[in-house]
């Protein structure tokens, strides 16, 4: 963490003979172990905080002292369930998180795991650690999708490596958990590699009963974020799991979570955390961590309890608590400034010793990452007639913006272009590399969408969705050309786009660029009949088996439930 000259120096300023980089001077600041705030002044070496207390050093030569009256100093938040690949990169969303107050992360690492070996995926992973922001990892043991080499990708070896890794602190999440229950031995030796290196298991439970609850405490769970009532908050809590209350795109359940709980006067909020769990960009226009402080302030949360969900409490969890969400001596100086308690939204960011925000003013942006080692997504093949060709008669009614059901179909699929007097369309998901396709029909996605493509998926596989089979032909010819994104196509142009150039599913862009294409996207479809909650959410989660009842899969249309192909794939 740090060597023995850094450490030194540290010690040098505590003796008197080196000034510290920069003093915090009559600082109000939460303590996180007494839990209130206490006034002193803080000093800091490099990306550590060397001494905080009622003190000032001996020598203060060249040193940036600020003033901090007036202010109120908490721990950098934490964002403990981050998923950073929903269109943005983790380091365009650490940038944009970062400037309100959320500088640390514990992110999954499914995206790297399926597209890099990990000799690759490390080296990406150490490029983010040089960054002025803390980022820790998941270990994932399932795909949450059906892939055609499922065993070759999440091999122990591989899975092994990760675990060895000190900024992997977690195990999951377990959305293949009916395979842990089953006793699968490759999900079940993953879970023991894992609690035998020290690291947490997360669970992935909606809706699960006290008996299931209970069996995966048994098996070594260890939490959960899964819980959309405060009956499900209190059966987690009884079976001794830790819960995170979850406020996402798809889940906005925070505000409803925590009036249910103030409501019943459970006084464990010690024994809570906050996630907005990957949510989509857009769902970030008012904040990251700071949009769920402000919810808990807002349900009447007590200031003090709505910031160490935020911040020690996961720390704690985690076992990190001798780098984050504690500002006293050793911990990394990350620390957000506010102008009072009511208000989360900083006035002033320091994350590792580095101001990301002074003044209300973001800094300069930082050294950029390579994402060379991630492969580009070029499309060495085009599509023909014959890809167009649709015969089933079992396709995917839409629920919702994620839960999907098999429907009959009885539409004549025969035809070029489908009516937009009902809400079905066409549907393909297609292998990357070209070498097979699954044809269907969607129900309840829109009414008159011509054409659509994405590169945007849960694999990285191609999504095609439309009325019009020539329109569609069109997205995908966009969408290979822009080599990778999401194209609307409309009476034989693109009527609305999101390139990802990263590998086909990640934006280079900013997340302020990106929130505004996601909106123009999100319009475009609304006016062409998209009613649900988050279509970003629908390309996602189309492949994934971890949701009811039917998913477009790479060994074909999946029927959840009965662990069974509906339609198999078929080969090009």
């Amino acid at each position: 963490m740090w060597d023995q000259r850094e450490i030194q120096q540290q010690l040098g300023v505590i003796n008197g003979k080196l000034a510290p980089d920069l003093i915090i001077q009559n600082a109000t600041y939460l303590h996180s172990i007494f839990k209130k705030w206490v006034t002193g002044n803080i000093w800091i070496k490099g990306d550590r905080i060397v001494y905080a207390g009622d003190r000032m050093p001996a020598i203060t030569e060249g040193t940036e002292i600020v003033d901090a009256t007036n202010k109120k100093i908490v721990p950098g938040y934490i964002e403990p369930h981050v998923h950073p690949f929903q269109l943005y990169n983790p380091e365009t969303f650490a940038e944009y998180a970062g400037r309100l107050g959320t500088t640390t992360f514990l992110s999954d690492n499914l995206t790297f795991f399926l597209l890099l070996g990990n000799e690759k995926a490390f080296k990406v992973l150490e490029q983010l650690r040089e960054l002025p922001f803390s980022f820790y990892w998941w270990a994932r043991f399932d795909s949450q999708t059906v892939l055609q080499d499922e065993k070759e990708v999440f091999n122990q070896e591989r899975i092994a490596e990760w675990l060895k890794r000190d900024d992997v602190l977690m195990g999951g999440e377990l959305t293949g958990w009916p395979r842990l229950m089953n006793g699968d031995p490759d999900i079940t030796a993953s879970l023991i590699a894992a609690k035998k290196a020290g690291k947490k298991i997360e669970g992935h439970f909606p809706g699960s009963s006290e008996r299931t609850l209970a069996r995966m405490k048994l098996l070594g769970v260890d939490g959960d974020h899964e819980a959309m009532t405060v009956e499900e908050v209190e059966a987690r809590l009884q079976q001794g799991f830790a819960v995170t209350l979850r406020h996402s795109s798809i889940r906005p359940d925070l505000p409803q979570l925590l009036n249910g709980i103030l409501e019943k006067g459970h006084d464990v909020f010690d024994h809570l955390m906050m996630t907005t769990d990957g949510s989509t960009p857009s769902f970030h226009m008012d904040g990251v961590m700071d949009k769920c402080i402000q919810v808990a302030l807002d349900a009447g949360v007590n200031p003090i309890d709505a910031y160490l969900m935020a911040s020690y409490n996961i720390a704690r969890y985690y076992d990190i608590t001798d780098l984050h969400g504690v500002i006293a001596t050793g911990r990394y100086a990350t620390l957000n400034f506010l102008k009072e308690d009511k208000n989360p939204v900083p006035t002033d960011v320091l994350s590792k010793g580095k101001w990301l925000k002074r003044n209300n003013e973001p800094t300069e942006s930082f050294e950029n990452v390579d994402w060379s080692a991630i492969p580009d997504f070029k499309l060495d093949f085009d599509l023909g007639e014959k890809d167009f060709e649709f015969s089933h008669s079992v396709g995917i009614n839409m629920v919702n913006d994620v839960i999907t059901k098999p429907y009959e179909v009885t539409i004549d699929l025969s035809v070029d272009r489908l009516s937009d007097e009902h809400d079905e369309s066409f549907l393909m998901l297609i292998d990357r590399n070209g070498k097979w396709r699954v044809n269907t029909v969607i129900k309840g996605f829109a009414d008159h969408v011509q054409g659509f493509a994405s590169s945007y998926s849960n694999t990285g596989d191609i999504i095609l969705i439309g009325k019009d089979k020539r329109e569609m032909f069109r997205a995908f010819r966009e969408m290979k050309q822009m080599r990778g994104g999401m194209v609307l196509h409309e009476d034989g142009k693109i009527a609305a786009s999101i390139p990802l150039p990263i590998s086909g599913g990640l934006s280079a862009e900013n997340v302020e660029v990106l929130i505004e294409q996601e909106l123009k996207l999100k319009k475009a479809l609304l006016e062409r009949g998209y009613k649900h909650g988050d279509a970003v959410y629908t390309f996602l989660f189309l492949q994934s088996t971890h949701l009811p009842y039917v998913r477009a899969t790479q060994i074909g249309l999946y029927n959840v439930m009965k662990n069974e192909v509906i339609i198999p794939s078929k080969e090009r």
